[in-house]
């Protein structure tokens, strides 16, 4: 645990120092679980959003996006649920004052058991080496079998209790399991309570007239009072999809570990309409769609898995959500839903206008049933930067910090460097820039030793450094080095283009799909 956090500090602090991320309004002491992407920071997360935006919607022929509006008529939220039912279970500890969600709380008790599981299968894994059964012995292990039962039985009580809303009950529950205050170890807790997570604002002349709004808690209502229109100026026919990326905004009470949960952040999400009664077909074809997006960027496949909800939203027949593991451990990064009929339904019951589809197929209407899977472009940015930042040993007592960003999302593809600031380098250097930046974010640095350059842009994220030397005013060549390897060659400077491409092209990765 200590060196989780540890490494959770160092990705903090890394964002801020390279220029990724910073505390909203800083100068005025922040504002709480409200952060700004920096100059970098901008760059990734706009390089995430067109990775999604390309598999989702560019390379799929039956599905086209939106950009549907923040403020929404305040009845919209009403249909879906949110006015009722959008809220949180909160307590507070009694000694250190400080408010958590009771369900993260067991949840969290209920993941160490899962914690020994994985110290069972890991010492399993180095006794027998080679010949280890990993599947086998999760199946059949009497420790793993028992401490995993344990844990499915406290999340099924959990679901439970808060399906029944027996919040009384909730609060005896983490009483009984010994749930202490993370921060100052007492047992002396509040009792809980339910909040709502939507932000209120106004819009209007005058306080008199102005009509109560809210600030959108999630981006999938935009595209659901929109199906019909885009429905029939697009044509589109059973099954489509509508996608959108958009910023929401949650009065999260309990907002912790840095961009993974905030009050203001980004979603990507994607409804896709089916006929109904095929949509456990659609879900689990989703599922793997998903899983294989966030598997091409090279992350590892051991740091994702699915978890499959037990306790149902009351508008979904199914649940499943791709969790990564972050420096803190496994948390949701993706979920995908079968959301059922209950959306449109909701809102042609509330807005008194037709929202069904006519299937000529079928020769009759029907409200189509949904598939949505929506993944937090914050959470993500996490998940890309938090899993690339590493230390390496050089051997010699020496170390390196490099940021190994898939090479598709950094921010800057290439920094170009002359070997002196004088004889003609730099003005060859500054022309290659000035070739290569057309298709290329570049950049031109000639300050201090090239050496320390290097580790910069390693530490930066930076895929290639291009060294303009002496022997380029002869043949033409510069030397090429790549981040992750440090591997160099001398390469012509006609040849920068293609290499940089074949690294960095949406195409090529997104092809391992």
């Amino acid at each position: 645990m200590a060196k989780q956090e540890d490494q959770f500090k160092k990705v903090v602090a890394h964002a801020k120092e390279y220029g990724y991320v910073f505390q909203s309004s800083e100068i005025y002491d922040g504002l709480s679980a409200v952060y700004d992407y920096a100059q970098n920071g901008a760059e990734l997360k706009k390089n995430i959003r067109e990775y999604w935006w390309k598999s989702m919607v560019q390379l799929h022929d039956n599905i086209v996006g939106i950009d549907a509006a923040i403020f929404m008529h305040p009845t919209t939220w009403k249909a879906s649920g949110h006015v009722d039912a959008f809220s949180d279970p909160l307590i507070d500890n009694k000694d250190s004052k400080k408010r958590y969600r009771a369900d993260v709380l067991v949840e969290d008790f209920a993941e160490k058991l899962e914690t020994k599981a994985q110290k069972e299968i890991k010492k399993a894994e180095k006794r027998f080496g080679e010949a280890f059964d990993k599947a086998e012995f999760e199946a059949t292990n009497p420790k793993v079998l028992k401490y995993r039962a344990e844990k499915q039985a406290l999340l099924d009580k959990l679901g439970k209790l808060l399906e029944e809303e027996k919040l009384d009950e909730v609060k005896a529950f983490i009483e009984e399991l010994g749930i202490a205050c993370p921060v100052s170890g007492s047992k002396n807790w509040t009792d809980v309570r339910q909040f709502n997570l939507m932000f209120g604002t106004k819009l209007g002349a005058s306080a008199e007239t102005a009509m109560d709004l809210y600030l959108r808690p999630e981006t999938a209502q935009g595209i659901f009072v929109n199906f019909a229109n885009v429905q029939k100026t697009g044509r589109m026919k059973i099954p489509f999809g509508i996608a959108q990326t958009g910023k929401a905004f949650r009065n999260e009470i309990v907002a912790r570990q840095f961009i993974f949960r905030m009050r203001e952040f980004e979603q990507m999400e994607m409804q896709f309409f089916v006929r109904p009664g095929t949509q456990k077909e659609w879900y689990d074809q989703w599922k793997e769609t998903r899983l294989k997006w966030h598997l091409s960027l090279g992350l590892g496949e051991e740091n994702y898995r699915f978890h499959d909800h037990e306790k149902l939203a009351h508008y979904a027949d199914a649940a499943s959500d791709i969790e990564f593991n972050f420096p803190f451990g496994f948390k949701e990064l993706e979920g995908i839903h079968s959301r059922t009929d209950f959306d449109l339904k909701a809102h042609e019951k509330f807005s008194g206008k037709k929202l069904q589809y006519f299937d000529p197929e079928l020769n009759e209407s029907y409200t189509p049933y949904v598939v949505e899977t929506s993944i937090g472009l914050d959470r993500m940015f996490l998940a890309v930067f938090s899993n690339s930042l590493q230390e390496e040993d050089l051997g010699d007592g020496k170390t390196r910090t490099v940021l190994k960003l898939p090479a598709v999302l950094a921010p800057t593809k290439a920094a170009i460097f002359p070997l002196v600031k004088k004889d003609g380098l730099p003005e060859v250097a500054k022309q290659i820039v000035a070739d290569l930046k057309w298709d290329f974010n570049v950049i031109y640095d000639e300050k201090d030793a090239v050496g320390k350059r290097y580790r910069r842009q390693d530490a930066a994220g930076t895929p290639f450094c291009i060294t303009v030397d002496h022997q380029s005013l002869e043949d033409n060549t510069v030397t090429i080095r790549h981040r992750d390897t440090m591997e160099q060659k001398r390469v012509k400077i006609e040849e920068l283009s293609a290499i940089i491409d074949q690294e960095v092209n949406m195409k090529h990765w997104l092809s391992k799909m």
